[in-house]
């Protein structure tokens, strides 16, 4: 079963937030434009992965992207502005991460600098236990 097969990753429409740095996030990843998604980050941003140590600056988002994100459709659905004043403004979104084999639910908290560089990703699964179980490596 493909997944994938059925998601056009060039619609990247997520309820409540109008940013375009997040959409373009998204879009980039969706389209396997694992740099340009990088360079959307402040020079010193910060990917924080599930389970894994953060990941820092463009060059390593890149690299880590193109190795572990490359397969994957990242769907938000929805989102909101938690935060916002004169140096950050936060967003929490939420939906699914679809690849061939699994989807699996999803939270994004997201910040972005006063320029709109994304200074903080960070990536939380929203799964039981029970589910994360399933794909252990």
């Amino acid at each position: 079963m493909k997944l994938t097969s059925t998601i056009d990753p060039q619609l990247v429409n997520i309820e409540g937030i109008e940013e375009p740095t997040i959409v373009a996030y998204f879009s980039t990843l969706n389209r396997g434009e694992f740099g340009a998604a990088a360079e959307l980050f402040a020079e010193t941003g910060c990917l924080q992965p599930p389970f894994e140590n953060p990941i820092e600056g463009r060059d390593a988002i890149a690299k880590y992207l193109a190795t572990e994100a490359r397969g994957m459709i990242l769907c938000p659905t929805a989102g909101a502005m938690l935060l916002r004043d004169d140096r950050i403004v936060q967003y929490h979104l939420q939906g699914q991460v679809k690849t061939n084999y699994f989807a699996i639910n999803v939270s994004w908290l997201m910040q972005l600098n006063a320029a709109r560089e994304i200074v903080l990703v960070e990536v939380k699964l929203l799964a039981a236990l029970e589910e994360l179980l399933k794909f252990k490596k």
